[in-house]
Order: C-alpha cells, then sequence, then structure tokens
C-alpha cells in the first residue's frame, strides 16, 4: 500500500484557514524537491485555489472543478473543511467526495467533527472500497502554517503508517494512531479542545480581574508566563487581549471552539464523567457566539470580550480597560 501511494498524485479539499496553511506546507515539500508528485486542489471558493498557485508558480498545483475529480485524481486526499455542516455537504455532493472513490482510493479527513460524522464517512468509503482515517489535528493557523499541528487518528493503520512520514509528519510536528476504531480521534480532539477553552476562559476572567482592580495586564501576562500555570497560549493571547484595542484576528473563530466543547459536554454526559468546569466554560463561550458583539467569527479569544461584557455594572472595569 504505501509504496503506491508515494507514486500517485495528492490532493487537498478545502482551503480555508486550516486547509491552506496544510496545503502550503505539503507544496513548499514539493518544491524543495523531496516529492514531485502534483497537488491536486479543490475549494468551494475557487479564487483560494488561484492564491495558492500564484504563491507557489514553481510548482505541480492541479486546480479542478470538483472534490469528485481531485479524490479519482489521487491516491491519498486529505480534506480539511470548515464545520460538520460543509463537510457532509461536500462529502455527500453528487460531484463530492465519496463519488470519486473507487478501489484503494484513501480518504483522510482532517476536520474536527461528531464522532458520528466520522464513523459515517468511514463507512461509505468502505462501502466503495476505499480507506479511510479520521485526522483531526490539535492546532489553529499559525501551526497550521508553519508545520507544527499533531495529527490525532484513528481508522486504518496501515494508511496511517503509509502517509505519516510524507504527508502528515510534513504538516505536522506530530501524529498519534490511538485505534482502529473510528471516533477515538475525534475523542481525544474534543478532550484536548474542551480544556484548552475552559483554560482561556479561566485566564480572561483573570486578566478581567486584574484590569478591574488596576493592575498592569501586561505585566499580569508576563506573572502567568513565570508560575507553575505558565502556558504557550496564555503568553500568545494575553499579549493581544491586554491591548487598548485588543487583537482578535482569527486563528481559531470562537464559534468553532464552542462547538466542539459542546460536543465534548456530550460526550462527558454519555459517559457519566463531571464535566462541571468544561461546562460552565461553554456557555460563557455560547453567550458569546450569540451576542450582539459579533464575536462568532473572531478569534476564540474574544471570549475576553464577552466577559467585559459580563462585568459591565458590577464595577469601574470599562472605564479602566481604557487608561490601560
Amino acid at each position: 500500500m504505501s509504496s503506491s501511494y508515494k507514486t500517485q498524485p495528492v490532493g487537498f479539499l478545502g482551503l480555508g484557514i486550516m486547509g491552506n496553511g496544510m496545503a502550503a506546507r505539503l507544496v513548499s515539500e514539493s518544491v524543495a524537491g523531496t516529492a514531485d508528485r502534483p497537488l491536486y486542489v479543490w475549494n468551494r471558493s475557487a479564487e483560494k485555489c488561484d492564491t495558492l498557485k500564484a504563491k507557489f508558480p514553481d510548482a505541480n498545483i492541479v486546480k479542478v472543478g470538483t472534490a469528485k475529480e481531485v479524490v479519482a485524481s489521487c491516491g491519498v486526499t486529505y480534506s480539511m473543511l470548515s464545520t460538520p455542516e460543509a463537510a457532509a455537504a461536500v462529502f455527500n455532493a453528487s460531484e463530492g467526495t465519496l463519488a470519486g472513490v473507487s478501489d484503494g482510493k484513501a480518504i483522510v479527513d482532517c476536520a474536527t467533527l461528531a464522532e458520528a460524522d466520522h464513523q459515517g464517512m468511514s463507512e461509505a468509503v468502505n462501502g466503495k472500497g476505499g480507506i479511510y482515517l479520521e485526522a483531526p489535528v490539535s492546532g489553529s493557523k499559525g501551526p497550521a502554517e508553519n508545520g507544527s499541528l499533531i495529527f490525532l487518528c484513528g481508522g486504518s493503520k496501515d494508511l496511517f503508517d503509509s502517509i505519516e512520514n510524507d504527508g502528515l509528519n510534513v504538516m505536522g510536528k506530530a501524529s498519534h494512531f490511538l485505534g482502529a476504531e473510528v471516533g477515538v480521534g475525534t475523542q481525544a480532539k474534543l478532550v484536548v479542545n474542551s480544556v484548552m477553552g475552559t483554560m482561556l476562559s479561566a485566564f480572561s476572567e483573570g486578566i478581567a480581574l486584574s484590569q478591574a482592580l488596576g493592575l498592569d495586564g501586561s505585566k499580569m501576562v508576563e506573572v502567568f508566563g513565570q508560575g507553575a500555570c505558565a502556558a504557550p497560549m496564555f503568553g500568545l493571547k494575553g499579549n493581544k487581549i491586554v491591548k487598548e484595542v485588543a487583537d482578535h484576528a482569527t486563528n481559531f473563530p470562537l464559534k468553532h471552539a464552542h462547538k466542539d466543547m459542546l460536543l465534548a459536554k456530550d460526550l462527558a454526559a454519555k459517559t457519566g464523567v463531571e464535566y462541571k468546569t468544561n461546562n460552565m466554560a461553554e456557555s460563557i463561550f455560547k453567550r458569546a457566539r450569540e451576542s450582539d458583539l459579533q464575536l462568532a467569527d473572531l478569534d476564540f479569544s474574544a471570549v475576553f470580550e464577552q466577559i467585559h461584557e459580563d462585568s459591565k455594572g458590577s464595577c469601574d472595569y470599562s472605564a479602566k480597560r481604557q487608561k490601560k
């Protein structure tokens, strides 16, 4: 299996916030001379394919009109669609992903979906003689661009082994095979993202309290970074949050973070695990997602703005923040 895939074109579906960086990593590897296979690309907004081609004029990038054509032309096709709804629509379309699957065609879906979504797609692909690997990633826009994603995989171990070095590890810094049962990768990703969202919610509350007390937000970010609760995310997001005009440029949309926390909440309920801390943070993200502040499409660090909004009336926090 592995030798045949290494000689066939590679496909990529979805050039959004994450997919664009991931596809660029595969292209960069080809331009560097370590791989000479063409990369077939498709995106619902076709101009994003043109942008990728313009960025790498010396690369063998093939823009096609349908997801079906990508899959039919390639040995392995990676898919990174932004939402469960988009993933289902592209997968099931008459000219979509499944329509291109035949014996031996491999689909690697990197989106964060519900377990049932990945399981249903796996059954459909296998039913047509194809091979499926769920491979949701831990990481956002920056890690996608610099190749430091972490892949959490379930499904075909043979497929995982055949693409780990010249596919997954080109786009990421680590790849983990968690089991042959499709769904385990999703479970791991939802645990990670629910903890991440909970951490950011608690951190945002701490910064809000610090500023309400008149403490310097930037100094508090520095203090956090020097203590036992230091985390890379706190330094990265904190320095953007404490600006006089906060920077919530989208790396990981708040609406997607909330979706993952909600899915994790459901997983915990099914297994009987107390997940109260996540559930409380999820309710804050829910308010932020639905808020008139229009935070849903901003980075998930914008949950800080909801915490700020919730704090109005209980202190003179708003005025103090404007002085920072």
